[in-house]
């Protein structure tokens, strides 16, 4: 077993962090002890496992020396624990070859989460917001907080577009596989034929990026403030509050204006620009487009999809993995396991076969 040496010197490893957390002297170097704390957690679930294996294992041997004693009263009984531990001893084994795969290094990240209304008109504004409610009661589910940094809502009540934070347990390895473009068919509310139409909406989702992630250079920036709007130009207030990030040596542009404090506005503006920047650097070690975050979400075209909710039919299918469900009432309450549940399997299982990941 090629890969048990490596088990092996992980559970030695956790051992030794183990034993550091126990001496007292580390005890009173906090930041020492948070560190050899973190570097335990992320190993604690395949060091069970294995230690869980090394007993199946052991129990399976003795099983087998009993079939093998030829003591006809444990025949049967040596059998059935033999087939019992036979199997255990498989499932550890296929678990802990996935918990071995090379790790997202920001699966432990929150996220920045980016919907926009694609082609579609108004229609597509109004499956914006249920898009967006749809991950909001996903993260309520998970118990991880949602926080708005920007939105511009359209007249109908739906979002051009809307930006938000959610933090929480391991929030980016659940969400990663969210970004690109959906696309509904249903009946519009102004159709007075009944005629079923298709809009799109792109989503992103970025790992939230800290100070320590991305450097911005403020010389490398351009701040400039304006008055906020609301739909139809309604004025918000009538301070300079609203804010516009360009980063000049890549061109992107960020605004927020959902607070009134200029300050707030910058902290929100700069936190979605350090997510985006820290998106395409990793993009760029990862020799993909320069172009990061347009091949991420497409065009807003309704070709160019990743997943189709089809109200008529109540069902909601992902295109990569050729998965359908005729649940879609559910999935619009934001009980979207079931689907990230099959995308994260299907890439474990492309990792382990060493092809490329669904995206």
């Amino acid at each position: 077993m090629d890969w048990a040496n490596r088990l092996e010197e992980i559970e030695q490893r956790y051992n030794q962090l183990s034993e550091e957390m126990a001496d007292p002297d580390a005890m009173r170097d906090q930041s020492a002890y948070q560190k050899a704390a973190k570097a335990a957690s992320d190993i604690s679930e395949v060091v069970n496992k294995y230690r869980a294996w090394k007993e199946a294992k052991q129990a399976l041997e003795e099983a087998t020396e009993l079939l093998q004693s030829g003591d006809p009263d444990m025949v049967e009984l040596a059998q059935e624990e033999a087939d019992s531990q036979r199997t255990r001893v498989t499932d550890l084994e296929e678990e802990m070859r996935v918990l071995l795969l090379p790790k997202d290094p920001n699966d432990d990240k929150g996220v920045v989460l980016e919907v926009r209304a694609g082609t579609g008109g108004s229609e597509a504004t109004l499956f914006a917001a249920e898009i967006f409610r749809m991950y909001t009661r996903y993260a309520e589910v998970n118990r991880w907080k949602v926080e708005v940094l920007s939105s511009s809502e359209s007249e109908v009540g739906g979002f051009k577009e809307i930006i938000a934070l959610i933090t929480g347990d391991r929030v980016y390895s659940r969400m990663k596989f969210e970004s690109g473009v959906h696309r509904v068919q249903r009946v519009p509310q102004t159709e007075t034929q009944g005629r079923v139409h298709t809009s799109a909406v792109t989503v992103a989702v970025l790992p939230q990026a800290e100070e320590v992630d991305v450097e911005i250079d403020p010389t490398e920036i351009r701040v400039d403030t304006f008055c906020s709007s609301g739909p139809g130009g309604q004025s918000v207030n009538t301070t300079y509050s609203a804010i516009r990030i360009t980063h000049l040596p890549t061109g992107l542009i960020v605004s927020c204006q959902d607070e009134k404090s200029q300050i707030k506005n910058r902290k929100k503006a700069m936190l979605v620009l350090r997510s985006r920047l820290l998106e395409m650097e990793q993009s760029k070690q990862h020799e993909a487009e320069a172009d990061a975050r347009r091949s991420m979400v497409g065009t807003g075209d309704r070709s160019e999809k990743i997943r189709t909710y089809n109200f008529p039919q109540q069902r909601v299918t992902d295109h990569r993995i050729g998965l359908t469900l005729h649940q879609l009432d559910l999935v619009m309450e934001g009980r979207i396991d079931s689907l990230i549940d099959a995308l994260v399997s299907y890439n474990q299982t492309k990792l382990l076969k060493g092809e490329p990941v669904a995206s």
